[in-house]
């Protein structure tokens, strides 16, 4: 009796204990651990013990030149990704959102690139565009167009890998988007039709203001892991060539499985965090003026 009681006055601290413990095990501590790691000066090869620091490492970082570079890499592959899957998602989401033949076999489609891992996507484009034997190139010279290096030159290894960025993730911008358009009220739209308005007015004063909430939500979204993407970006050039595609992800990765300095790999991404805060923040207050 005395332990049905205790269960039962408490079955509202006790049924979301173990969603709490996940979150305070899986996402809580390694996040104050490496706030805690990025304070000290570890490294693995010294053969010294873990030292307190203070802002050394971060003072280390801000001084290494590749970092900035690093940072700039990073908000340029995102922005330039991100705005690219904007457009192009939207864009199909409203085409999906009409009635016409082949609609479900297209929305099947559009899921296919969703379902593939990035890793296996990053193998595939590295193939097409092999230098030699790439099938892209092969176009370019039945075009008669000049062949490219692709992720083999410093100039263009970072649009070739958002263009392969913006392949596998734009689907997911116009899901998103064609959710938030299919719960969309008809009253507006019956009221514009009788007004005269054309479909250009529609869509500028009513579609576009209604489901600007959902699109900045899915750019939200996207942006976040766009500023952390790693996979891709390693599987196909590892950073290279030199460091012309080497982001804050990829850099953090050396300085702590590379060079072994945790210290200085931890403020990385302390700091890498605190960008996507600030961008979640930003964002999420810019979309609430949408809802007004």
């Amino acid at each position: 009796m005395i332990k049905s009681g205790f269960f039962e006055r408490n079955l509202k601290y006790l049924f979301p204990l173990p969603a709490l413990l996940f979150v305070l095990l899986l996402m809580v501590f390694p996040v104050l651990y490496t706030l805690f790691v990025s304070f000290t000066d570890w490294t693995l090869t010294s053969g010294r013990p873990m030292k307190f620091a203070g802002l050394g490492s971060y003072l280390k970082i801000m001084g290494e030149p590749r970092f900035l570079d690093a940072v700039g890499r990073t908000f340029y592959f995102t922005i330039g990704a991100v705005l690219a899957e904007a457009v192009l998602g939207t864009t199909i989401a409203l085409v999906l959102n009409r009635e016409f033949r082949g609609k479900n076999t297209l929305k099947f489609i559009l899921l296919l690139p969703l379902v593939a891992t990035p890793v296996a996507v990053g193998i595939v484009f590295n193939l097409f565009y092999d230098p030699t034997i790439g099938f892209l190139n092969y176009i370019l010279s039945v075009l008669g167009l000049p062949q490219s290096g692709w992720v083999t030159a410093s100039s263009t290894v970072l649009p070739s890998l958002m263009l392969v960025d913006i392949w596998q993730w734009t689907p997911m911008i116009s899901l998103i988007v064609l959710a938030g358009l299919a719960g969309l009220s008809n009253e507006p739209y019956e009221s514009a039709k009788v007004d005269g308005a054309t479909s250009v007015q529609t869509f500028v004063h009513i579609t576009l203001p209604m489901v600007m909430p959902t699109i900045l939500t899915a750019i939200i979204l996207r942006a976040v892991d766009a500023l952390k993407t790693y996979d891709i970006i390693y599987a196909m050039t590892g950073g290279g060539p030199g460091y012309s595609s080497e982001t804050l992800n990829i850099l953090a990765y050396k300085f702590s499985f590379e060079y072994f300095n945790m210290g200085q790999a931890s403020s990385i991404l302390v700091f890498l965090f605190f960008i996507v805060l600030l961008f979640s923040i930003g964002v999420t207050k810019i979309r609430k003026l949408f809802e007004l």
